[in-house]
C-alpha cells in the first residue's frame, strides 16, 4: 500500500484489542521515529515514555476522562517536554555535535553564541510553549509511521497533565506531560474502523499559488 492508502486506513482508534501486543521491532521503530523527529535547532527538548504495564495503564483512565484506550492499548506513549532549556543543554548539544560530526569549535562558535543569547532572553513560558509545539511535530511523525507500519493509534490531549506527572514522577525529572498516544491493534468490534473519513474537499483546504 502507498502512503496515501495507509493514511486512509488510519483512524483514531476508539477500542483496542487488549489481547494483541506490538512486537519489540515495532516498538523500536516507533522509538527511533520519535528520536529522528525534527526539532528546533536540533535541541530535542522532548522525551517519550513507553509504557507496557496494564496495572499502570489502568491508573491513567480516571485522569484521561475515562478514555479506555489508554488501558486497552498494547503500549501507551507519553510525550513530554523538558521544563526548561538551559545554557548547559545548549552547550551539551554543540559539544555533542563536535563529537558526532568532527567539526572544530571555530565552525560552530558563532551559532553557539547566538543560540545561547537567544535562549537567555526567552522566558520559561516561551521555552515551554516552543517545546510543546515540537511535541506535536513528534506526534504527527509517530502517527504517520504507525499508519505505514499498520499500527493503530489514538492521539489524546484530553487528560489532566498534573495527575499524569504525579503518576510518573515527572517533576523530579524536569518533565511535563503534554500528549498521549495509545498504540496497538484495533478491536474487531470498533465501529469507528468501518466508518468513512469525513474530510473537506482538497480545494477547500489547500491553496495553490503559481
Amino acid at each position: 500500500m502507498n502512503i496515501i492508502n495507509c493514511l486512509e486506513w488510519r483512524y483514531a482508534t476508539k477500542k483496542f484489542d487488549p489481547s494483541k501486543t506490538l512486537s519489540n521491532l515495532q516498538i523500536e521503530t516507533l522509538k527511533k521515529a520519535f528520536n529522528l523527529t525534527a526539532t528546533s535547532f536540533g535541541l530535542q527538548p522532548i522525551k517519550m515514555i513507553v509504557i507496557q504495564n496494564k496495572e499502570l495503564q489502568e491508573k491513567f483512565v480516571e485522569h484521561c476522562y475515562f478514555q479506555g484506550q489508554v488501558a486497552s492499548a498494547s503500549h501507551l506513549l507519553v510525550l513530554c517536554i523538558e521544563n526548561d532549556t538551559t545554557s548547559k543543554d545548549i552547550n551539551n548539544y554543540f559539544d555533542f555535535e563536535k563529537e558526532v560530526r568532527g567539526v572544530d569549535e571555530s565552525t560552530i562558535a558563532n551559532f553557539r553564541a547566538q543560540l545561547l543569547a537567544m535562549y537567555n532572553n526567552k522566558t520559561i513560558e516561551d521555552k515551554q510553549l516552543s517545546a510543546k509545539h515540537q511535541a506535536y511535530i513528534a506526534l504527527g511523525n509517530l502517527m504517520t509511521v504507525c499508519a505505514l507500519e499498520k499500527i493503530d493509534c489514538c492521539p489524546l490531549e484530553g487528560f489532566v497533565p498534573a495527575k499524569i506527572d504525579e503518576l510518573l514522577n515527572l517533576t523530579a525529572q524536569n518533565l511535563t506531560s503534554v500528549l498521549l498516544l495509545p498504540v496497538g491493534f484495533r478491536a474487531s468490534d470498533d465501529l469507528m474502523s468501518t466508518m468513512k473519513k469525513v474530510r473537506k474537499p482538497l480545494n477547500e483546504t489547500v491553496i495553490e499559488i503559481s
